[in-house]
This record gives C-alpha cells, sequence and structure tokens, in this order.
C-alpha cells in the first residue's frame, strides 16, 4: 500500500507527461520508466522529444492550447500528468492560464483518461488574486471532470536558492524577498515533488484529492544564508529586499504586469499562501536544504 492507504497499480499501461522537458516531469518519467511504466512524452518542440525518444518513451508533439493534438496525445494513456507551463508575467485576467488549462481538460475528457494527476501549488486555495491564482483556476477547470483528479500542492521550491548562489558567492549577501528574516517556512526539493508523483499517479482514487507535500524541516531565510555560508566557506548575510523597491525592480527586469508576482510574494511574508490540510496529513519529503543548496553550488 502507498502512504494514504491507495494501493499502488502496477501493470501494462501508459502514462502521458505534459512538461516533460522540464525538471518536475522530467525526473518523473525517469521514475516511471525505471519502475517499468510506459511514459508518453507531450512536448512542444520535436526537437526537445529527441532524448525522450531515446530513453524509449512515445512522443507526441502538442501545443498546449491545441484541444485536438493534446486529445491524440493523452489518447490510450491511463493517467495524465499535467504540469502547466509557468506564466511569470501574465495578463491581468490569467487568459493564457484559463486557455491551456481548458484545452487540457477538454483533451482529456475526450480522450477518455482514467485519472489525472495536476501540479498545483501552496496556496491555490487562497482567494487573494497573485501569480499563484493560474493553479487556482487549473484546479477549478480539473475539478469539472468526472475522471479522479489529484491535485499536489508542493511549497516553495528549495532550488529558488539557485538565484542567491551570485551574490552570495561575490559579495557575501544573500538578498531575500521572503520577510520576516527568521521565520521558517515549508519548502521542497524538485526531487521529493517527482518522487510523490510518481506514486501518486499510479494509485488507484475516487473523485477530487489535494495532497500538500513540504520538505523535512521548515526553512528561513536566515537558515539558506547559513547553510550557503556554511557550504561555500565564507560569511553569507542575508538583506530583506524593501518591498516599496519592487515594482521599480520587476519592471526594469522587463515586467509588463508585476503586480501578481508582487501579491504572490505578500502572501507568503502575510501567511495567506499556506497549506490548507492539518500538520499531520501533509506529506514530508527527504531531502534537506543542506542537500539542495551543495548541489546547487556544485552546478553554478
Amino acid at each position: 500500500m502507498a502512504p494514504g492507504g491507495y494501493a499502488i497499480h502496477i501493470g501494462e499501461e501508459m502514462i502521458a507527461i505534459t512538461g516533460i522537458t522540464g525538471r518536475i516531469g522530467g525526473r518523473l518519467a525517469d521514475q516511471l520508466l525505471d519502475r517499468g511504466i510506459g511514459v508518453r512524452a507531450v512536448v512542444r518542440n520535436p526537437q526537445k522529444g529527441e532524448e525522450w525518444k531515446k530513453k524509449g518513451c512515445q512522443v507526441v508533439v502538442a501545443q498546449p492550447t491545441d484541444r485536438e493534438a493534446l486529445t491524440k496525445a493523452f489518447t490510450g494513456a491511463e493517467a495524465v500528468f499535467i504540469l502547466p507551463a509557468p506564466t511569470f508575467d501574465p495578463q491581468p485576467d490569467f487568459a493564457e492560464a484559463y486557455t491551456a488549462m481548458t484545452a487540457h481538460r477538454d483533451a482529456v475528457r475526450a480522450a477518455n483518461v482514467e485519472r489525472v494527476l495536476y501540479l498545483s501549488t501552496v496556496g491555490a486555495q487562497a482567494r487573494q488574486t497573485n501569480l499563484l491564482s493560474q493553479h487556482t483556476i487549473g484546479e477549478g477547470v480539473f475539478g469539472e471532470l468526472s475522471a479522479p483528479v489529484t491535485f499536489l500542492r508542493p511549497a516553495w521550491f528549495l532550488e529558488n536558492a539557485a538565484w542567491d548562489i551570485p551574490s552570495a558567492r561575490e559579495a557575501g549577501v544573500m538578498h531575500s524577498f521572503l520577510n520576516p528574516l527568521d521565520r521558517p517556512l515549508p519548502m521542497v526539493s524538485v526531487r521529493d515533488i517527482s518522487r510523490l508523483a510518481a506514486d501518486l499517479i499510479l494509485e488507484k482514487w475516487e473523485g477530487k484529492r489535494v495532497v500538500e507535500l513540504e520538505g523535512p524541516a521548515r526553512v528561513s531565510p536566515k537558515d539558506l544564508a547559513r547553510t550557503l555560508a556554511k557550504a561555500m566557506g565564507r560569511t553569507v548575510n542575508v538583506q530583506a529586499v524593501p518591498r516599496e523597491s519592487w515594482e521599480g525592480l520587476f519592471v526594469s527586469q522587463g515586467m509588463v504586469n508585476p503586480y501578481p508576482r508582487i501579491r504572490m510574494l505578500d502572501g507568503f511574508n502575510e501567511g495567506w499562501i499556506d497549506f490548507e490540510g492539518e500538520e499531520n496529513v501533509i506529506r514530508k519529503g527527504k531531502t534537506t536544504a543542506e542537500r539542495i543548496i551543495q548541489e546547487l553550488i556544485e552546478k553554478a
């Protein structure tokens, strides 16, 4: 039995994976292949499908808003992993997310897929509009399916610390948008997300369910700075980026609509982006912040 009491089903089956060229989708595919499960890679660029074809995957090309192509990609698959393409500078009404999600939902329905695993996010239940509202929309759209759907809501990615390495290494400073600096937040590694996703997509369940995931311990910005310092062998101080500077900073980086990103950060800092379930039902990963930081530094 899998954690939570759901039975793992392994047989001659095919799992279609969207977002397979990304970190989570790729790791998920590798884990399924290692378990002897058939994988169909759904890609936008046929060249990016070549790697997966060499690994033994079926490869289907489909754009995220092409219902017909997505239906062909999903037909014959017992389950589908939906990894929405991230939009960091969305239109004010999140029209791109809605269009893509409805296309995927309609394709799942037309292909008669048995079950769906949708990669959502911590805080998808928040009512305040923010960057993660794209997943609020996605959960609503896929919640309309009659097929069983699992919404996997992982915490803040530990791998986001990759952005902090250059300034920490060169200047001994880590700039944090998360504040208070000493408040631990739920964070999790891509490795743990893909591992749990591989378990969940092979389970049999009924209806709609939410599974929330964090790492083995909560981590504050100060914790991250200490971990960076230890791994680099130098002092690393953490500094909060003043909120009044965010809009100008994001616009200078090319963003047209920085408001959703600003509100997402507000949500983490003010506490209204958080897990919905009680602590005793939140799944725990095994990968520590120390391990991820060390790997990120070695790759930098």
